[in-house]
């Protein structure tokens, strides 16, 4: 890895790590997604979509079904916590893709009531980087279903999948 590179992925000076087209792709295949709250002009995954200057995190999202790449800089933790809430909204999915930061306080207080929750097994490639990213990422459902009465608890299903974006189950 070059050091621009390791500059630009082990520092806080960008924020935004775009959306590998194999992954959302096969990703979209399951989800059919309709809005895509956190792009650019360029990145944008759904027809709708919201800018920075739309600030998605004071948009509606109710009725869609929406992915969210957020930013990952220390504003995570709103983004995080408006896709739980707008999920609770009838007809309303939020598929998250996320660096797996289990020891932060919102992974705890919204992931953890996720629908679902699939770690990717290996390091994803972002934006048409030659190099991985240096976190390891999860794709989060939160869904407005009445899941955790059926499983006897609030608690996520947890999956693997590939960087390809193809869920696991059984054995590798």
């Amino acid at each position: 890895m070059d050091k621009t590179t390791q500059q630009v992925m082990f520092s806080s000076k960008s924020n935004e790590w775009t959306t590998p087209q194999g992954f959302y792709d096969a990703l979209a295949k399951n989800y059919n997604f309709t809005l895509d709250p956190c792009a650019t002009k360029t990145t944008a995954k759904c027809k709708k979509f919201f800018t920075q200057d739309d600030n998605g995190l004071e948009q509606d999202w109710s009725g869609h079904t929406v992915f969210m790449n957020p930013p990952y800089g220390r504003e995570i933790k709103k983004w995080i916590k408006k896709a739980f809430e707008e999920s609770r909204k009838p007809n309303t999915k939020v598929v998250c893709l996320i660096p797996a930061r289990t020891d932060t306080s919102y992974w705890h207080d919204y992931c953890m009531k996720a629908h679902k929750i699939s770690f990717v097994r290996g390091r994803l490639k972002f934006g048409g980087s030659d190099n991985s990213a240096p976190f390891p990422s999860a794709v989060v459902v939160f869904e407005s279903t009445a899941y955790p009465i059926f499983t006897g608890g609030n608690h996520p299903k947890v999956f693997t999948m590939t960087t390809d974006g193809v869920e696991k189950t059984g054995e590798y």
